[in-house]
């Protein structure tokens, strides 16, 4: 996986000034007590939140992890609990940035979250339990490498976040900075606490994980009606199957619904179905 593509994204993401600003104004209200019961009400407003969640869930991957004391992780940890899994680096300003609500996250909400970091440091083990310290981070952190990050469908940019219900499965995925309002009620609605937010469940072609790419019919900057049932099967299917060659490490069709301004998956989607177009024509 080529660390290129998250820093640009992540210097992308870090110029959203706006964005940067609010989360900021937002967690500098933050100010969490003890974990929470039931009748807690959220330090957030849910009213006029719609939260969605995928109608096709994945099951979370099997993870093999150590903490950065060598320690092994165990999955035990959130059993029957929410996990919020964080990909993030040192190096990441959004991921910096987002820190201090993840750390008010879990001490507020620890009977019914667990928060998972993923460090994609390629720097020495020391140098991020300094960051860790230095951040105070309360929630578990593992370094891993691309057979975790594979293992989830590729990370595009950093931060990313995948929210998981006590069931193990996956059902959300955030590109970017969290708000710590949005995700503050995502957590209370999985865990069966009380929430305003509106909460959707909503057809998942790969736009809220892109596991489910496969159950698209329609692709990003594509015209496929043209094709006749079987060309566009056929289509689809390679598509599904062929990595991009732009760094990203997904699929065409998962790069072309997750980023349809990628100037390099484009005209390989195209081409497929140029291909498609004259097979048929030689028949």
């Amino acid at each position: 996986m080529r660390r290129t593509t998250a820093i640009v994204v992540s210097v992308i993401l870090a110029a959203t000034l706006f964005g940067v600003v609010l989360t900021r104004r937002l967690i500098s209200t933050w100010h969490p007590e003890a974990s929470v019961s039931s009748g807690t009400p959220a330090l957030f407003p849910g009213a006029g939140l719609t939260l969605q969640f995928s109608d096709k869930p994945i099951d979370l991957p099997r993870l093999t992890l150590t903490d950065l004391d060598g320690h092994p992780i165990s999955a035990a940890q959130w059993k029957g609990k929410v996990l919020l899994v964080n990909f993030w680096a040192t190096w990441c300003g959004p991921c910096r940035e987002e820190i201090p609500a993840l750390v008010a996250l879990q001490k507020r909400y620890a009977d019914h979250l667990v928060i998972l970091g993923l460090s994609i440091d390629t720097r020495p083990v020391a140098d991020v339990k300094q960051f860790v310290t230095k951040y105070a981070i309360n929630y578990p952190v593992a370094i891993v490498g691309d057979d975790v990050v594979h293992a989830f469908g590729g990370v595009p940019a950093l931060p990313s976040t995948f929210m998981v219900d006590p069931n193990a499965r996956i059902v959300q995925r955030h590109m970017g900075m969290l708000d710590p309002a949005r995700t503050e009620h995502e957590v209370r609605a999985l865990a069966g606490l009380p929430t305003e937010a509106r909460v959707a469940i909503v057809k998942d072609t790969g736009q809220v994980l892109l596991g489910n790419a496969a159950y698209a019919t329609e692709i990003p900057g594509v015209d496929l009606t043209a094709l006749g049932t079987a060309q566009k099967e056929a289509v689809l299917t390679r598509m599904n199957t062929e990595t991009c060659t732009c760094g990203c490490g997904l699929t065409v069709a998962q790069c072309r619904i997750n980023d349809p301004s990628c100037d390099v998956s484009l005209p390989v989607a195209k081409k497929i179905v140029a291909d498609a177009a004259v097979g048929d024509s030689r028949r």
